[in-house]
C-alpha cells in the first residue's frame, strides 16, 4: 500500500467550500494532503513554486473554481493546460456555474472534468468524495505526474 499522500491543490476563494472540501477529504480512504490557494495568481505561483510557495509539492490533482479573483479559473486552466510541465495534472472544475457556455469553454481548454457544486452540505461532501474515488481509486494516472 502506498503511504505517500496524494497532493491536491484546491483553488477556491469561498471559505465555506474550502472547509467542506477539507472535511470530505478528512474521511478519505487514501492519504491526501490538500493545499489551498485563494485566487488565480496564487495558483500559478504555487505551481511554479514561486515566493511563499517555494518547495511545495507538485499536485496530483487540481480542483479549480471558475469564479476567482485576480485571474479567472478559465485563465488558470488555459495556463495549466498550455504548459508542458503541468498539462498532465488532472484538473477538475468544481463550480456553481451550470452555464452550458462555461462547460463547453472549459472542456475546450482541456479540463478533465466539470462538476457542479451542490448547495446541500451532504451532497457537497458526497461529490468531493466521488471525485477523489474516481481519480485515485479508479483512474490510472501516468507515472511522474506527481
Amino acid at each position: 500500500m502506498n503511504h505517500v499522500p496524494i497532493e491536491i491543490l484546491l483553488i477556491e476563494d469561498n471559505p465555506g467550500d474550502v472547509r467542506l472540501t477539507k472535511e470530505a477529504l478528512r474521511e478519505s480512504k487514501v492519504s491526501t494532503r490538500m493545499h489551498v490557494v485563494l485566487d488565480g495568481v496564487q495558483a500559478m505561483a504555487f505551481l511554479h513554486r514561486e515566493g511563499d510557495y517555494a518547495g511545495v509539492p507538485r499536485p496530483d490533482l487540481i480542483l479549480l473554481d471558475l469564479n476567482l479573483p485576480k485571474k479567472s479559473g478559465r485563465e488558470v486552466l488555459a495556463d495549466i493546460k498550455g504548459d508542458e510541465q503541468f498539462r498532465r495534472i488532472p484538473v477538475v472544475i468544481l463550480t456553481t456555474s451550470q452555464a452550458e457556455q462555461d462547460i463547453i469553454e472549459t472542456y475546450n481548454l482541456h479540463a478533465n472534468a466539470y462538476v457542479n457544486k451542490p448547495v446541500d452540505l451532504d451532497q457537497f461532501i458526497k461529490v468531493v468524495k466521488s471525485i477523489e474515488d474516481f481519480w485515485f481509486e479508479i483512474v490510472r494516472l501516468p507515472n511522474g505526474v506527481s
